[in-house]
């Protein structure tokens, strides 16, 4: 990107902040990020489940607050390009349910339901040009309805593509939503590389570079899950994600492990809990510094940062 352009559009996007809410957050590249973790988007309200209209709320308490989506792959690679004084957070869903992607017909058209996750995003983003439009959709390609692949069968291959041509990331959650914990290596390999070559039918080299764990369970043994090649079909996960946790460290930080990345489950009142805390403790939360070659953390912390830090950051040391 042209980098007059670039300055332009931080200009524009930190405008949106509210000036006295960003001179509160003093850059802090150390902090801590959410990553949430959603599963069904429909009605009622349950464990597992958050309605559309709280699902909106949300993002709209996440707006107010000075969040601001990031890809969960460009959290992995340090590269977190938000305005200075906001803070990145990662959406997660998992098990592809018919309400985080839905189509309807209409006069013999397909158009994305507003009321699902998609449309929800996408109406945000068009209404706050800042907020981002990012997201990772674990999906389970061969499991039972309503969960294989968002429950529209004629639909399947259109809404992966879709989706990667969006800008959103697709992660891999094995086959069926398998307990990897209880399963020999072959079967645990066979889960991993056949969910990515099911992905790949429809969207042809794409690699699913993060797993989330159903249940949140390892297999015994955690390199079985990171990489391997079964039947000539072969995997690697940058990172597994837990399922839950709470906030994750700084990527820049010494003690990120991509192997064990944890997560909030995006229901009341965990979500509310953990908002509450970064109000009222914003020295633990990662605030940006508007510089997405700079890694900026508080005078004294520099040891606390990873080293080395991704190619081309540069650190800075504020008082």
């Amino acid at each position: 990107m042209n980098p007059y352009l670039r300055l332009i559009l931080w200009a524009c996007a930190f405008a949106l902040v509210p000036a006295s809410a960003a001179a509160q957050r003093p850059a802090n590249e150390l902090g801590q990020i959410m990553i949430l973790e959603y599963h069904k988007i429909d009605s009622p309200e349950g464990r597992w489940t958050r309605t559309p209209e709280n699902f909106r709320r949300d993002l709209d308490r996440l707006w107010e607050k000075g969040y601001r989506l990031v890809a969960l792959n460009d959290l992995l690679d340090g590269r977190l390009d938000v305005p200075a004084g906001t803070t990145p957070v990662v959406l997660t869903f998992d098990d592809s349910s018919p309400g985080q992607f839905r189509y309807l017909e209409k006069n013999g058209t397909l158009e994305i339901d507003p009321a699902c996750a998609v449309g929800i995003l996408e109406a945000f983003a068009q209404e706050h040009p800042g907020f981002g439009l990012k997201a990772t959709f674990y999906v389970l390609p061969a499991a039972d309805p309503p969960n294989r692949l968002f429950n529209q069968p004629g639909h399947e291959g259109r809404k992966l593509q879709y989706l990667v041509s969006r800008g959103f990331e697709i992660g891999n959650h094995t086959l069926w939503h398998a307990n990897l914990a209880r399963y020999p290596e072959e079967t645990v390999r066979r889960q991993l590389a056949s969910a990515q070559d099911w992905v790949r039918r429809y969207v042809p080299d794409y690699r699913l570079r993060t797993l989330a764990l159903p249940m949140g369970a390892y297999p015994r043994e955690i390199g079985w899950a990171v990489r391997g090649t079964i039947n000539g079909s072969s995997y690697q996960h940058d990172a597994i994600l837990q399922v839950a946790g709470g906030p994750a460290p700084s990527p820049f930080a010494k003690r990120f492990d991509p192997l064990r990345l944890p997560r909030i489950q995006a229901l009341e009142p965990d979500l509310s809990r953990w908002l509450d805390y970064f109000d009222r403790h914003l020295d633990q939360r990662f605030v940006s510094d508007g510089d997405p070659l700079t890694v900026t953390v508080p005078k004294g912390m520099k040891g606390a940062v990873r080293d080395p830090l991704p190619q081309g950051l540069r650190l800075v040391e504020r008082d």
